[in-house]
């Protein structure tokens, strides 16, 4: 059905209420992003004005160049986020595309044990489970190192990736494993010349979420698992911005407009493939 038929089923004072609700979600998600860059453009001084002023009186772009000095490792911390992002993302997906296929083509005993451990591990917030992963991090030796933020990201990042994949892959028609075994084609085989491809899509969506999770969550780990600057991510690095006597408030948010941009780019340039992916196999062929 076309989107035009799908409208022409709505009055005309429905199609408005839908577009104003629209309206009003996408003002209450947008505009702390909008105040936080219009803070980023004031001066120091006229952030506590009296009266407040929205608009930026002689604003400039004055904090993106001073924020490098304020924080000399800032870029470093950069760095750090998206290296630990792409590290854990990778680490997930080698780990979740083969389960994924398993839980999704293949019946075993307590499968359906193992799918709700998954869904009970997502129940736990990271802070909960602070202390015994801090003495599993000291007793692996990787405390003050990358793997210290990686392991347990990948840990709460895995059980989430294998059910958004593992519903993709229950939509590939079973014909095709059953024809490839036929042809004598080991399980791998299948997995890796005719599962992977059509899964494609499914893949990338798993791999931006995760991707998106890895890069969000660094902070209570990083701040617990981690004390030297050379490791520390995005998150943490921005408390340099709170000094002793003040904030610097527009140092701050210019900071985390640079910080958040170069995440944003990648998802500006893949949304066709995460939309894409979300909806293949949605429609009954």
């Amino acid at each position: 059905m076309s989107s035009a038929a799908m409208i022409d089923r709505y009055r005309w004072w429905e199609i408005i209420l839908i577009y104003c609700g629209i309206a009003l979600f996408l003002f209450f998600v947008l505009a702390p992003f909008f105040e936080g860059f219009m803070v980023s453009l004031k001066p120091l001084s006229q952030l506590f004005s009296s009266p407040y002023r929205f608009w930026p009186e002689n604003g400039s772009f004055e904090a993106y160049r001073t924020m490098w000095v304020s924080v000399p490792g800032f870029g470093r911390y950069i760095f750090n986020s998206f290296f630990i992002s792409i590290i854990v993302t990778l680490i997930v997906l080698c780990l979740v595309i083969p389960a994924a296929y398993a839980f999704a083509k293949f019946e075993f005993k307590g499968m359906g044990i193992l799918l709700g451990a998954f869904l009970t591990v997502n129940m736990f917030s990271g802070a909960v489970l602070l202390i015994p992963l801090f003495r599993l991090m000291r007793s692996m030796g990787v405390l003050n190192t990358y793997l210290a933020m990686i392991v347990p990201g990948v840990a709460f990042l895995i059980p989430s990736a294998i059910w958004l994949l593992r519903t993709y892959m229950i939509r590939i028609p079973q014909e095709l494993n059953e024809a490839a075994y036929m042809d004598g084609a080991s399980h791998f085989y299948t997995l890796r010349r005719v599962i992977l491809p059509i899964a494609m899509p499914g893949i990338i969506v798993v791999a931006i979420t995760t991707f998106i999770g890895a890069y969000a969550q660094q902070f209570i780990f990083a701040l617990t698992f981690n004390s030297k600057t050379e490791y520390m991510p995005l998150p943490v690095g921005l408390f340099a911005y709170f000094g002793k006597q003040e904030v610097i408030w527009n140092e701050l948010m210019a900071a985390s407009f640079v910080g958040i941009a170069p995440a944003m780019v990648v998802i500006f340039f893949l949304q066709r493939y995460l939309v894409g992916g979300l909806t293949a196999g949605a429609v009954k062929q």
